[in-house]
């Protein structure tokens, strides 16, 4: 799906009090990423309330707010919790790693660091990102909550994917009405759903129909003209027309398929960094 692609250089937020150092942060990295600076986690909370950021790295040591309580307040604000988080200290010692990675962080680099490193972390935790996204969208059985790096983001596609479904025979579901059962403007439930999955709130939508309708070959107690109906399509063609342009196979092709598909395999492998 094109969509999850990057049309723009994905965005990073560098945090640090230290100028010299966000300079030649910003210098190496501009090239590849676009790059917001910020000189300590106040004013970096700040920015993250008006911009999409794709990843932020954050020295610990910092005025006014340091790296751990900046960590720690992305990771506990649902709109934010998504957002790979990379934490960059002069500590050394295995009590602050822990400290780091309890609170959220995914990755732990200490000073002085090797800026090809940062950037393999960063490259790292963007692509196997992308890659999950991708193959959530691109395969049939593959679930919802395989997106979500956290037990907030798990809950939160766990009922957005019920509210989905309770719905599927409509023809149009509501976005708005699914922002507001999360209390959320449309907006703010726009940029959450496409930081998660690489979509549009409609697109996720549709995808989730066409993944039930996967669901229901798998157990072979219904006709294709039966499931088309059932997930919200008018007509048969029009929905192997959409099942295939968004599986790229037919839907009587998936039936013969699923006995030989192990999607969680490969899930865990690309949560891993094994592809």
């Amino acid at each position: 799906m094109k969509d999850i692609q990057f049309k723009l250089k994905p965005v990073l937020l560098l945090v640090d009090d230290n100028e010299e150092i966000l300079e030649i942060l910003e210098e190496d990295l501009s090239g590849k990423y676009q790059v917001l600076t910020a000189n300590d986690g106040e004013e970096a909370y700040d920015i993250l309330t008006s911009e999409i950021v794709h990843l932020i790295v954050s020295d610990v040591m910092m005025p006014n707010m340091d790296g751990f309580e900046f960590c720690s307040k992305v990771k506990t604000n649902f709109e934010l919790s998504h957002i790979p988080f990379i934490l960059l200290t002069a500590k050394d010692t295995l009590q602050s790693k822990i400290e780091g990675l309890k609170l959220g962080a995914d990755a732990y680099i200490e000073k002085p660091f090797s800026t090809d490193y940062l950037y393999t972390q960063i490259e790292n935790l963007i692509s196997n990102r992308v890659k999950i996204k991708e193959y959530f969208a691109k395969s049939p059985s593959v679930h919802i909550n395989t997106m979500a790096y956290s037990k907030d983001d798990e809950n939160f596609l766990e009922k957005l994917n019920t509210l989905i479904l309770e719905h599927l025979d409509a023809p149009g579901i509501n976005i708005e009405n699914l922002a507001a059962a999360f209390n959320m403007s449309r907006i703010t439930f726009y940029r959450k759903i496409k930081s998660l999955s690489g979509m549009s709130p409609h697109q996720l939508v549709n995808v989730t129909r066409l993944k039930k309708a996967a669901e229901m070959m798998s157990k072979g107690n219904f006709r294709i003209n039966e499931i088309a109906y059932t997930v919200g399509y008018g007509s048969q063609s029009q929905f192997g027309r959409n099942f295939q342009k968004q599986f790229n196979m037919k839907p009587t092709d998936y039936i013969k398929k699923i006995k030989t598909y192990q999607p969680d395999k490969i899930i865990d492998s690309l949560k891993n960094g094994c592809f």
